[in-house]
Order: C-alpha cells, then sequence, then structure tokens
C-alpha cells in the first residue's frame, strides 16, 4: 500500500508540473505565430474625450497598415486590436480581460488614458505579465522606480511643465500666471510649471489659478485675470478649453503672451480659437505636423492613403509615433515575439529614431524613452516648429 501510494504522489506531483509548464508556454506564446504579432488598445472612440481617442486611433493605425503593406515586421503582419473604452477605467479592466484571455495580445500597445491603464495595471502588468507600450499619459510615478513590462514614449506633462516654466523665465516674463484645470492631474502639472518658473528666475511673480474642468464660460475668468495683470499666462487645458480661453481674451483685450503644453498645440484649438490662437505658443513631444522634413511628409502620406477621413495632425502623430517606436523595437526580437522578449526587447533598445519624435533609449532602470520637448508657435494660423529637440529643466 505505501508503494502504490508514493506512485500516486508521484504521478500526481509529476501532472501539475505538466499543468504549470503547460501554462507557462501557453502564457509565453500569446500573441505570436510564423505570421502575425497580435497586439491591442484601448482606446476614447465614444463620449466627450473621442475628440483626443479617434486621431490618435487613425495615427497609429495608418503606419501598422502601412508596415503591413510593406511585409510587415520581420515578414509578420502586425494585427492590432483596438476596442471602445469610452474613456471608462473600469471598462479598461473589462477590455484588458478581453484583449489578453479571448485575443491573447503579447502587448498593449498605443493606448490612450492614465486613469484607465493605472486601474487595469493589476490584471496587465502584475497578473498576466503583459507589456503596457507607449501609452499616451502616463505619471511620474510610473517610471521612478520603473515598473515591470511598463515602457513610455511620451514625455511626462511635468517634464513639458518645466519646458514651459522656463520658457516663460527665458523670455523674461515677470508676472505669470498658471490657468489649470482644478482635478489633481492637471493640478500636480501646473506646480511643475510654477515651480521651474520661479527656480529660473526667482525675482518673477507667479500664482496658480484653477478653473472648473471642461468649463465652456471662460468670461469670468478671463476678467479675474485681468485684474492681476499678468504679462504671461501658461494653460494646463485641454485644447477646447484652451480655444475657449483665446478666444475670451482676446474679446476682452487680455494681450498676456500664452504658453501651452501638448494638449493645447492641437488643429482643434486653431479651428475652434480662430484668429485669436495667433502667436500662442506651446510645447510638443512630436514635430509640427506642418514640418517639411522627409518622415513628417512619410506620416502625412499615410494618413491620405489610410485613413482619407482623418486630419493629419498633432494627435493623430501621436499614435503614429507609438506605433512606430513599437516596430521598431519589435524588429529587434530574435525569434517568436511575445510578452517578454518584448519587454527585453524595451529594456535593450537604444538610440531609436522615429523621425518626428525625438530619439530614444532605455534600460533596466530607464523605461521612460525621452524627455525632450519641441516649441511650437501659431504662425499664419499653423503650428510651426521652432528649433529641435531639446531637454528641460529637472524639476
Amino acid at each position: 500500500m505505501r508503494l502504490r501510494s508514493t506512485h500516486v504522489r508521484v504521478a500526481s506531483v509529476a501532472a501539475t508540473l505538466v499543468l504549470a509548464l503547460t501554462a507557462c508556454m501557453s502564457a509565453n506564446s500569446a500573441g505570436t505565430n510564423s505570421e502575425e504579432i497580435t497586439i491591442g488598445a484601448w482606446y476614447p472612440l465614444t463620449g466627450a474625450v473621442s475628440a483626443s481617442g479617434v486621431p490618435q486611433r487613425a495615427g497609429a493605425d495608418a503606419y501598422f497598415k502601412m508596415i503591413n503593406d510593406q511585409g510587415g515586421v520581420n515578414g509578420r503582419k502586425v494585427n492590432w486590436i483596438v476596442k471602445d473604452n469610452a474613456f471608462d477605467p473600469q471598462q479598461t479592466v473589462q477590455i484588458a480581460r478581453e484583449l489578453i484571455g479571448q485575443h491573447k495580445v503579447a502587448a498593449i500597445v498605443a493606448a490612450n488614458g492614465t486613469s484607465q491603464a493605472e486601474a487595469a495595471f493589476p490584471f496587465v502588468l502584475q497578473q498576466s505579465k503583459v507589456p503596457i507600450l507607449n501609452e499616451l499619459g502616463g505619471l511620474d510615478s510610473w517610471y521612478t522606480p520603473p515598473r515591470a513590462n511598463l515602457f513610455g514614449t511620451q514625455t511626462l506633462y511635468e517634464d513639458q511643465a518645466a519646458a514651459l516654466g522656463e520658457w516663460v523665465a527665458k523670455d523674461g516674463r515677470k508676472n505669470v500666471v498658471v490657468v489649470h484645470s482644478d482635478p489633481a492631474a492637471f493640478v500636480k502639472v501646473a506646480q511643475a510649471a510654477e515651480s521651474v518658473a520661479k527656480k529660473s528666475d526667482p525675482s518673477m511673480s507667479t500664482s496658480l489659478f484653477p478653473v472648473k474642468f471642461q468649463s465652456t464660460d471662460y468670461s469670468p475668468v478671463i476678467s479675474q485675470l485681468k485684474a492681476k495683470s499678468p504679462d504671461a499666462v501658461v494653460l494646463i487645458l485641454a485644447s477646447p478649453e484652451a480655444a475657449a480661453f483665446l478666444k475670451e481674451a482676446e474679446l476682452q483685450g487680455l494681450t498676456a503672451q500664452t504658453y501651452g503644453y501638448a494638449p493645447v498645440a492641437a488643429e482643434s484649438t486653431l479651428t475652434l480659437a480662430g484668429a485669436a490662437a495667433e502667436g500662442a505658443r506651446a510645447v510638443q513631444f512630436v514635430k509640427s505636423p506642418n514640418d517639411s522634413d522627409a518622415a513628417v511628409q512619410e506620416f502625412r502620406d499615410a494618413m491620405t492613403k489610410y485613413e482619407p477621413g482623418q486630419p493629419a495632425d498633432f494627435i493623430a502623430l501621436w499614435g503614429w509615433t507609438a506605433a512606430k517606436v513599437f516596430c521598431q523595437i519589435a524588429k529587434t526580437v530574435q525569434g517568436p515575439v511575445t510578452s517578454e522578449s518584448l519587454a527585453k526587447a524595451y529594456e535593450q533598445a537604444k538610440n531609436v529614431d522615429p523621425g518626428v519624435a525625438p530619439v530614444m533609449s532605455f534600460g533596466p532602470d530607464k523605461h521612460m524613452g525621452t524627455r525632450d520637448v519641441q516649441k511650437v508657435v501659431v504662425k499664419d494660423g499653423k503650428w510651426i516648429s521652432e528649433g529641435t529637440f531639446y531637454t528641460p529643466p529637472t524639476r
């Protein structure tokens, strides 16, 4: 009886090991075969934030379609599965479960949203060990210290704000007001702009001015600002709100120079604000889509061919950049393209040049590819790049 019991225990242990090995092999092989690489993303394609989600998805989709027409990534076509989360964190968690459980994606690539991604971190990054790559949005805490399987390509909003703080100081501004939406995420960015401005020029007077998120009536805001007599206003607002600010400022005769972070530098700002946007300054983490260099022209041509209904604007270029960096790094993978091999490839990626964005480098202790920004200014109704990418001061 003792001998038989031992055989049973050995058989049971062996079966458990086989099941564990099978599950491990299944997880490691998710999203890959000899013909395609399956990846996924979540986007706000409906709802109030769809004005950002739709063009960003279009830009990434244009790049993936172009690369597939050119033969794919090392001969494998990219199968990019996109689902609408309506900018809702809980819907994002459900989408993550579908993408990983049903579609067996190797990674979440070029998706959209900070709080949305954070809600999915426990399931995606920790439980499933699936990387999230090139998410639009993000916080400093995502990358300091680095989190396993999380890699970014978008210069953080706090670093963009630092660049604005330095810019107003270099322009000799002495009375600067930072106008920002009231949610905590905007407050932190506004504080970074104010802090660096004061550090750059201690004699400068600075103040924060919160406004209700998604406010459309900026008449009382401008009236109160005029009483402060600023010579510069930093805008930490979404594009529609920035446009409403610019129009009301022109109407009431507020002549302070405006500076905005990347969401302000959008085609929608120009469309909504019209002539009131002329001369506005901002920083971006990509070149202007109006630039004449070859990399930007390739983007415009691809948008015309693959997404003819969507303007080739800044937000589409954000998506294009995220998709392009992913493909450039995925090409370095030797063998199967899996969750594990993609994360390893990102950690080893150096001097990745998407042409339309800063050159990026990663490492085991550096999961954010760049801190660089690009200055852009509205001239004759168009956002135009000024100078080249540069690194903002330390916050």
